[in-house]
């Protein structure tokens, strides 16, 4: 196979695989050009499955970053959130990061909570269904230690209430939508507050760049006084547009042509009320966003 065909084919597996790992499209589009760049001075004369060696190539590269850039996650101001993937509505496939698959936002906050170890097993296993003997030879691991945890992460993910790989933006969530950008463009916000559960979670990622809550905000009550008191403060004037996050309906706010943060919504199990609102406004993780 030709190098550009090979580029072609594989890189919006390869993009997959990185995403999901480390919750950062601009790391995961270097990750990607590096594998690629290394590819070029590498005899692959003897590679038997090409897709699985690309993929593991890009797995320990991810699991190298990880491993060295734990500290700087742990000293992150406030919740740290994964990077959206942000489609503009009226725009065509051809201008977002073309990837393998989506998956949904709130399942990529959930891989975020694993080991990179676990993170591997699970978006090659689970997601991209590599079966466990590639896992086994892509991970270094034996077939037995790779089953055994992929089974420690179903219990784990199902204790954390595991949401779905796939999009599912349903009616539902547009209506969620416009009950939230009517709330924010009114300052009403009782109709949008009945929307979540009682034990709702807001999670706010500023990185330390702009002001957001340090901390996660918990209850339907305190989200109510969160969102009140920065509409008080005009933080909620401006456009708002609706857009895909990670295949689902989200909301970006816009002011003064400048994209100030992105807000998107993990639902319940039965899609009739919030669970959990992400709300991302470090410009450095909506700079792919055009």
């Amino acid at each position: 196979m030709k190098f550009e065909q090979m580029y072609t084919t594989y890189k919006p597996l390869l993009l997959s695989i990185a995403y999901r790992m480390l919750g950062s499209i601009s790391d995961a589009e270097d990750i990607v050009q590096d594998v690629f760049v290394s590819l070029q001075q590498t005899s692959l004369e003897n590679v038997h499955h090409l897709k699985a060696y690309l993929a593991k190539i890009t797995t320990n590269r991810c699991l190298n970053l990880l491993n060295s850039s734990r500290k700087q996650r742990e000293l992150y101001p406030g919740p740290w959130l994964p990077e959206p993937d942000i489609q503009m509505i009226e725009h065509g496939p051809e201008d977002r990061i073309v990837m393998e698959e989506k998956v949904t936002y709130a399942l990529l906050v959930l891989l975020q909570k694993l080991s990179p170890m676990e993170r591997a097993v699970y978006v090659l296993r689970e997601v991209l269904e590599f079966d466990y003997k590639d896992l086994s030879e892509m991970l270094g691991k034996s077939e037995v230690s790779c089953r055994k945890v992929m089974s420690r992460l179903k219990q784990k993910l199902d204790r954390d209430k595991a949401v779905e790989i796939a999009p599912t933006n349903g009616e539902q969530m547009q209506a969620f939508v416009q009950t939230f950008i009517q709330a924010s463009r009114t300052g009403s916000f009782g109709a949008f507050i009945d929307l979540l559960i009682e034990d709702s979670t807001l999670l706010t990622d500023g990185g330390g760049k702009v002001r957001a809550a340090l901390n996660p905000i918990y209850g339907s009550d305190r989200i109510q006084s969160f969102w009140e008191g920065i509409f008080i403060k005009g933080a909620l004037e401006g456009e708002y547009r609706q857009v895909q996050i990670n295949g689902e309906a989200g909301i970006l706010l816009m002011q003064q042509g400048q994209l100030k943060w992105s807000v998107c919504f993990e639902m319940t199990d039965n899609l009739s009320a919030i669970r959990t609102i992400y709300m991302i406004s470090n410009p450095e993780k909506l700079k792919h966003c055009r």
